[in-house]
């Protein structure tokens, strides 16, 4: 048996990462399931203002997201492609313009399940809604460069009780026994 570094990965070693360095993004392509592919279609044109490429093989039709470089996406119809309000959570790019986007969401025939939310002024924004399919998904809206954060857009104030201190003073009339050192 060789000795531990000598050939043999031990548990804990991070020489496997050394030599396998992550991926740049760790999502290189998502599928929207949909039961109708030109509602879902026109549900997707109507919110970006755009016009999707859909592909038909057999049983199964796909309409593409544009993207010109980045991840790229597709609404899918055929066997096994059921839509749900559950489970995985996709964040779609609504670049600067969150407010536009998820105005025309139930225009669209979708619904909005949850308004623009400050993730932080760092983060960014994001709003929750089903599409025309009973799909849930989300909307995000990266953080404003050179703009100053609104009241109106802060994230909400943790509540936090306030600390006691280790050393405070007992109240006054308490009795409070001393430890022994020992």
């Amino acid at each position: 048996m060789p000795a531990p570094g000598q050939g043999e990965l031990n548990m804990g070693s991070t020489a496997a990462i050394k030599n396998n360095p992550r991926p740049k993004d760790f999502v290189s392509w998502f599928e929207i399931p949909a039961y109708d592919i030109l509602r879902a279609s026109q549900f997707y044109n109507a919110i970006y203002n755009m016009e999707m490429e859909t592909n038909y093989n057999g049983d199964y039709a796909m309409a593409f997201f544009p993207a010109d470089k980045g991840i790229g996406g597709a609404i899918v119809t055929g066997p096994g492609c059921i839509p749900n309000d559950t489970g995985i959570l996709i964040y779609l790019n609504a670049g600067s313009d969150l407010d536009s986007v998820l105005g025309r969401v139930e225009l669209a025939g979708g619904r909005v399940i949850m308004p623009k939310t400050l993730i932080s002024p760092t983060a960014g924004s994001f709003a929750l809604f089903i599409d025309s399919e009973g799909n849930r998904l989300a909307l995000h809206e990266g953080a404003r460069r050179g703009s100053s954060t609104t009241a109106e857009e802060k994230p909400a104030a943790r509540k936090t009780a306030p600390r006691k201190s280790a050393a405070a003073a007992p109240a006054k009339g308490k009795v409070v026994p001393r430890r022994k050192k020992g």
